[in-house]
């Protein structure tokens, strides 16, 4: 949710006057770090401070138990964890995960954390809520393969499961409870934190120089366009390519990825087809701005990028091993 896929623009007007603009070197000069940080387009991710409620708690408990739960799966093989690791990046080191069948899936696998704040969900963006996303991801036979009634079967006549969804729900498992606590669950995942916000609070000296620089660049050459507010990104839909290619697949129109933890869910775009960070912020420039971005720049811009790793559970948050 992965992925460094769109630092692209944000309105069709502005696309349709840059489309008349032959490919240009970018020419943005770098300047002095702030004494203060600038007002832009971001928000600090904070979480709330208000515990949640007794009934809240034990849905997020168990939501955390099921995400682990291979039960979960139709081949009982597999739980969300297996492409969604939350002791890493929220998603996994592969281009693309396998299906249960041993095959590559269509598309890279988005991180769940702060999956809550997008304004959609998977790359297509055809979840709205978390508890719609997690049932289709259920369901899919090439995720996890389950037919949710008979998952929920298999967990009432496991006496201990039961009696952690009568502690929590009142009943025996039903399909609409196992999903409610999944997205209890996932909507905990959060990665305040990270440099970037603690500058956005005030801390002028929480970005180095370098970094301060690609935190210009990024809002000056159009990044910003796209990738804003409190997940940087995830909160519209644009074209992938739009002045030239910007992955191997085609070209979809998609939901534009939060950035937040984006230096360690590589390799990048939705086919997983950018290996590092600076692959992909070059591809970017050219594939969504028309731009071809100096060495310099780029790396200021990723270097930027970096200062977007958050924290879980008072660990940062960090890369997954490649598999």
């Amino acid at each position: 949710m992965k992925r460094l896929a769109l630092l692209g623009l944000g309105a069709m007007a502005v696309v349709a006057i840059l489309a008349r603009r032959p490919v240009i070197h970018a020419s943005v000069e770098a300047t002095r770090p702030a004494a203060t940080p600038p007002k832009g387009a971001f928000n600090a991710l904070t979480v709330r401070h208000i515990p949640p409620s007794a009934q809240e708690a034990r849905e997020i408990a168990l939501g955390e138990l099921l995400f682990g739960d291979t039960r979960l799966s139709g081949d009982g093989k597999r739980s969300c964890v297996t492409c969604h690791d939350v002791t890493t990046n929220g998603a996994s080191g592969r281009e693309r995960d396998l299906t249960p069948q041993g095959q590559p899936l269509p598309v890279n696998t988005p991180t769940v954390f702060n999956a809550a704040r997008n304004f959609r969900l998977n790359w297509s963006g055809n979840a709205r809520t978390l508890e719609s996303q997690a049932r289709a991801s259920l369901q899919n036979p090439s995720i996890m393969g389950a037919d949710l009634t008979k998952v929920a079967r298999v967990l009432a006549a496991d006496a201990a499961t039961a009696e952690r969804f009568h502690d929590t729900y009142r009943r025996d498992p039903r399909p609409e409870d196992i999903v409610r606590a999944l997205a209890r669950y996932e909507a905990t995942l959060i990665t305040p934190g990270s440099r970037f916000d603690h500058y956005l609070m005030g801390e002028a000296l929480a970005l180095s120089a370098g970094e301060q620089r690609g935190y210009k660049l990024f809002q000056s050459v159009g990044c910003a366009s796209c990738h804003q507010g409190v997940n940087v990104g995830g909160n519209l839909y644009q074209r992938s390519g739009v002045f030239h290619p910007a992955a191997k697949a085609d070209s979809p129109v998609l939901r534009v990825p939060s950035l937040r933890n984006v230096a360690t869910t590589a390799p990048y775009f939705h086919d997983g087809s950018a290996e590092t960070l600076e692959d992909a912020v070059r591809a970017m420039g050219r594939a969504q701005l028309n731009r071809v971005l100096t060495a310099d720049q780029v790396a200021d811009i990723a270097a930027f990028l970096r200062s977007l790793n958050g924290v879980y559970r008072d660990r940062p948050v960090t890369q997954a091993a490649p598999r």
